[in-house]
């Protein structure tokens, strides 16, 4: 299997708002244990601003084992389990000890598809079949399912793993197909719910939410 470049740790060291504009396009890729290959164009993803964000695991400093991964290094991964069935993928940025991460929200499967859909058929609730190509990594629990992403992956240098990793885009999304939405399911976090902090390439079939009110143009 050819070697491909991937994303150095230098790109991560970012605040997250900048980060989660610049993943739009990236490549992630998974690797299997069969080394079974993986990957997708991100298309979706959201930021979270550290300890002073109510909606961030890290808020008004909460250091817990569940998030210790959120306080290493940028290129960090951090994937907790929510709601007792669901992994979540983040990648951590800023600098080391500052909690600050981006969660990748949806994927444009373009590696590996078959192979993802036994992977989300297999899952504790699957989707009825059949899979299409815009549901399989259309949300952050569909896409950990269809890449096997599990908390064995939480934690680890996303720089160097083989496992889990990115690779770069061929170019930047440009500025004009960037829309800028408040994050969906924080409405506990008050003010912070409507913060226009989830970066989306408009008109993209994969993303998880079609129609959400108030998109922006990125600026």
């Amino acid at each position: 299997m050819p070697t491909n470049p991937r994303l150095p740790r230098r790109f991560f060291r970012a605040d997250a708002e900048s980060l989660a504009r610049k993943l739009l396009g990236q490549r992630l890729v998974r690797i299997l244990p069969d080394r079974t290959r993986l990957a997708g164009l991100i298309v979706e993803t959201e930021a979270y601003l550290g300890e002073p964000d109510a909606a961030s695991h890290a808020y008004r400093r909460r250091r817990t084992p569940r998030n210790e991964a959120m306080y290493a290094p940028p290129g960090t991964s951090y994937v907790y389990f929510t709601y007792g069935m669901h992994f979540c993928f983040n990648i951590v940025c800023g600098k080391t000890n500052e909690p600050l991460a981006v969660l990748i929200r949806a994927l444009e499967p373009t590696e590996g598809q078959q192979a993802m859909r036994r992977n989300r058929l297999s899952a504790p609730r699957p989707m009825p079949k059949p899979i299409a190509d815009t549901a399989l990594c259309s949300g952050p629990a569909r896409l950990c399912q269809a890449l096997a992403i599990d908390r064995s992956l939480n934690g680890i240098d996303l720089t160097t793993d083989g496992r889990l990793f990115l690779e770069p885009a061929s170019g930047p999304v440009a500025d004009d197909l960037v829309q800028r939405t408040p994050r969906i399911g924080v409405a506990y976090a008050g003010d912070w719910a409507a913060r226009p902090l989830r970066f989306v390439i408009r008109g993209n079939p994969h993303i998880s939410r079609k129609t959400v009110p108030k998109l922006a143009k990125f600026r």
